[in-house]
């Protein structure tokens, strides 16, 4: 790439920008958590915690280390473990599965719907077997699951739903706030996500206070008083300097959010029409973590964009059935085949609340051109 290229590169979230917005204010909570000698389990992060439970709507909520923590101490709190069988879609991060296995439970995958990237209900139920306690459904790229069909089997089947909200922080189903519908929501503030922090962090919320009693010892070694454990649990505890950023880029975050929305209203209108685009559905928010198109040529269009300096990546390139680690299962290639269609086809462009104008039309433009269109819808 050229030099010039380089220094305008388009990532594919711009934080520094977010950087240059708040920046004081960030370094002024984070000198306030050093300067009050409190780092693990402070007044930031139980702040933090009733912000975002008020936000969600939801009773409880609890901040750990991470997403994959989160999924992992929902399972162990709903007493999920070895024996036990978990539904999740095999169209996702790799950490949803992974926090099943982790949990000492089977992975089971089904099928996707075409349109919005999230399980298929139907095809959901059909995976459910005597064994199965829980299903994992995930909010992909920011727009929710079908989740007044994906409740009504769980009920019916007598099985608990755990939302994998991970990438949707924000984003409503019917009027509600996903992460609030089901059994446990589990959120990812890691930098990338809509809501980041500065490394890693996440959270857990409910509705029910016995799981919540058995998540806040979950996260901090089994125990809610010091040193008396009353169960096998873990460290994952969100750091005090992590609550404290979370705490001001949570300020921002519906301006944020809504410029997402902008910008993507802007892809989705002036992008080649042959390209299909996210689908918009009445009731059922899209947040757009991700900005994700589908052609043939995927990989010449992001090689293509390289050149023109514009980042762009794949989400993902290899469905969970098909990855190595996940060959005991003994899934096939064909087993689940839109997940393995729409991963050939796939393709992610950049999307920052901060990006400019100009900067979207260089993209749009760059797509464009790329199909022969010279910028004509």
């Amino acid at each position: 790439m050229e030099e010039q290229n380089q220094q305008n590169f388009i990532p594919m979230v711009d934080l520094k920008e977010e950087v240059n917005l708040m920046g004081q204010s960030i370094i002024k909570s984070v000198t306030d958590v050093i300067e009050s000698g409190a780092y693990v389990l402070g007044e930031k992060g139980k702040k933090l915690e009733h912000e975002l439970a008020g936000y969600l709507n939801v009773s409880y909520a609890l901040g750990v280390a991470n997403g994959t923590d989160a999924l992992y101490i929902a399972l162990k709190a709903l007493g999920i473990g070895i024996g036990d069988e978990v539904i999740t879609t095999p169209f996702t991060f790799f950490g949803t599965a992974e926090a099943i296995a982790q949990a000492g439970a089977k992975p089971v995958f089904a099928d996707i719907d075409e349109e919005t990237y999230n399980i298929d209900p139907y095809k959901m139920e059909k995976a459910i077997t005597p064994k199965t306690k829980a299903i994992i459904v995930v909010h992909l790229f920011g727009l929710s699951a079908k989740m007044s069909q994906i409740m009504e089997i769980a009920k019916k089947h007598h099985i608990k739903v755990i939302e994998d909200a991970c990438q949707a922080i924000g984003t409503e189903y019917q009027g509600k706030r996903v992460g609030s519908i089901g059994d446990i929501g589990c959120f990812s503030f890691f930098p990338s996500k809509n809501l980041g922090a500065f490394g890693d962090a996440g959270l857990v919320v409910t509705n029910n206070k016995d799981l919540y009693k058995n998540m806040f010892m979950l996260r901090n070694h089994g125990s809610d008083k010091k040193y008396l454990h009353s169960l096998i649990g873990m460290n994952s505890r969100l750091d005090e300097i992590q609550a404290a950023i979370l705490l001001v880029k949570l300020k921002y975050f519906d301006v944020f959010l809504h410029l997402r929305k902008e910008i993507a209203k802007n892809y989705t209108e002036n992008i080649h029409k042959s390209l299909k685009k996210p689908k918009i559905y009445e009731n059922r928010e899209h947040t757009f973590h991700q900005y994700c198109i589908e052609l043939d040529e995927r990989n010449e269009l992001s090689a293509y964009l390289l050149e023109k300096g514009i980042s762009s990546a794949i989400y993902y390139p290899v469905p969970l059935h098909l990855q190595e680690a996940f060959s005991y299962l003994n899934y096939k290639e064909g087993d689940f085949p839109l997940a393995e269609t729409i991963a050939k086809r796939i393709l992610a462009l950049p999307i920052s609340p901060t990006m400019s104008r100009e900067i979207q039309e260089n993209i749009i433009n760059c797509v464009n051109e790329f199909l022969g269109e010279k910028g004509s819808k």
